[in-house]
């Protein structure tokens, strides 16, 4: 079948089941039913700590097939779901679900179990490194689940994603499992993304290798989700936080990509009193952040908030006083840890807060503007940051799809060409992001403005913005690299794409 964005869907895919094809961005919000919860009481405060993680997973008298969920707030520094994993690997548990909101490089060893059967099924925001690549070769029994930063909460509040036992990494925690981000060696600042996992899993273990006394402070997960408290050596390295490009681009072409589109913005009507702004992590979304503050100094322009996952760019602007807040889900550097410990204005949400769409209000939904990247995009304005060009999964939309759907004016920055392939192209490899919710797309080689925004194709014209048509990047890029080859992929499904909504957007073959 087709979705109506034109991709071909089987209409059931053995693994995952029936498919529910997209069918507009701002379709399937209607009501919905949060599942029920079902808890055993701790009653008479009864001891929940325990000593050795071996002993507790024995305890909790893990099984075939359950679903285990872990967060990502350490990124590539994580050695919590590796550790859990590594005991439950020799225990001859077999066809589990691993529900991580990430996986990185470190989280290779996860490979090893998919191929011994331990692991059949990954629900995952994003996936790269050794995982990706074994998912997109056919190493896992099962389609992996790909959702939104925003998709996977509401998974989780409406039971589509049933999560057994949750692992959450706690940088600090008391005896009565009160977790806080902002102490002990690992301390990574907020856990916005093990806030859902908290509330609805059956059983909740906190992993600390930071016992504080009782009542901990800056609480972001309370005692009254948490079953067990487990101590451990470490629970992760926080340097591998800063893991990926965030630094500022240095380069000339990046740097004129980024001081264009912030011309985008002051044309559209957002550079002005009250504005709210999001930016990636990479190095040109940061170098839009860069030519902002220089703006809203100059104007004198304070802004509402700065959201999403918070790098020490923002936190510049803000302790700048060019915010009056930032809404984080997730701190991206060292620098943000520290300002999210220091800052009153420096507020935690949890991933539902940010981007699901089935709730009464996400964050996404007060943005003015979001900088985003991209893999590929095509002449629909569709975006991929899932796959690569060749088709292995190198990624996945994170906040990108939650973000371009809510905010008012969505912006893709990339470079026309990345070794020597063209990112502005016929037809993307995996459709991410749907091109209705994209507005602008800034290239070196010119700026292109989605046909259904003509009113803010006049608001640039007349502020001498000079625009192309999207089919003329494409030819441009296509002069440069060639026309792309059509790649050979397998019939069979490894990965699912899930729109924020928990219709299918895309899905990803066999390499």
């Amino acid at each position: 079948m087709l979705n109506s964005i034109g991709r071909i869907l089987p209409d059931y895919v053995e693994g995952y089941g029936t498919v529910r094809p997209f069918m507009g961005a701002y379709e399937n919000l209607t009501k919905v039913e949060r599942k029920g919860v079902s808890a055993l009481s701790n009653t008479c405060g009864g001891n929940k700590v325990r000593e050795d993680l071996a002993e507790l997973i024995g305890e909790i008298d893990i099984k075939d097939g359950m679903t285990l969920s872990f967060h990502h707030h350490l990124r590539n520094g994580d050695k919590v779901l590796n550790m859990v994993l590594k005991l439950i690997g020799g225990m001859g548990i077999k066809n589990l679900t691993i529900a991580a909101s990430s996986l990185f490089p470190v989280h290779e060893p996860l490979v090893q179990w998919m191929k011994a059967g331990v692991v059949t099924q990954i629900v995952s925001n994003y996936i790269s490194g050794p995982v990706a690549q074994a998912i997109s070769t056919g190493e896992l029994a099962r389609p992996a689940i790909m959702h939104t930063h925003g998709g996977r909460a509401r998974a989780i509040e409406s039971g589509d994603l049933d999560i057994d036992i949750a692992f959450i990494a706690a940088p600090a925690a008391d005896a009565y499992g009160n977790i806080n981000g902002v102490q002990g060696p690992a301390a990574c600042g907020s856990l916005g993304y093990a806030v859902s996992d908290a509330e609805y899993a059956r059983t909740v273990v906190a992993v600390t290798d930071t016992l504080v006394p009782y009542p901990a402070q800056r609480v972001a997960i309370s005692q009254e989700y948490v079953d067990y408290v487990v101590v451990v050596d470490s629970i992760g390295d926080p340097t591998g936080i800063v893991s990926g490009t965030t630094q500022i681009t240095r380069n000339p072409i990046g740097l004129k990509i980024a001081s264009q589109a912030v011309d985008v913005i002051e044309a559209a009507g957002y550079l002005k009193e009250g504005i709210s702004f999001q930016t990636g992590a990479g190095g040109v979304s940061l170098a839009v952040a860069h030519f902002l503050k220089q703006k809203m100094l100059s104007k004198g322009v304070i802004g509402s908030f700065a959201s999403g996952g918070i790098t020490g760019y923002l936190v510049d602007m803000y302790e700048q006083g060019l915010f009056r807040a930032l809404m984080d889900v997730q701190c991206f550097d060292l620098e943000a840890i520290r300002s999210f410990k220091e800052n009153e204005g420096h507020q935690s949400m949890s991933a539902s807060k940010y981007g699901n769409p089935h709730n009464k209000g996400a964050v996404v939904d007060q943005l003015d503007v979001m900088i985003m990247g991209a893999t590929e995009i095509d002449l629909d304005f569709n975006v991929n940051v899932t796959t690569g060009s060749h088709g292995l999964i190198m990624g996945g939309s994170g906040g990108h799809s939650d973000t371009a759907a809510g905010s008012k004016l969505s912006i893709v920055v990339t470079q026309l060409i990345k070794v020597r392939n063209p990112i502005v192209r016929e037809r993307v490899t995996t459709v991410t992001t749907p091109g209705e919710t994209i507005d602008v797309v800034v290239t070196e080689r010119g700026i292109a403005v989605n046909p259904k925004r003509e009113k803010l194709r006049e608001q640039l014209v007349d502020a001498g913005i000079r625009l192309v048509e999207i089919e003329d990047l494409k030819n441009m890029a296509y002069e440069l690299t060639g026309e792309p080859e059509d790649l050979e992929l397998d019939d069979r499904v490894v990965a699912v794409v899930e729109y924020r909504n928990g219709t299918v957007i895309d899905v990803v073959r066999m390499v």
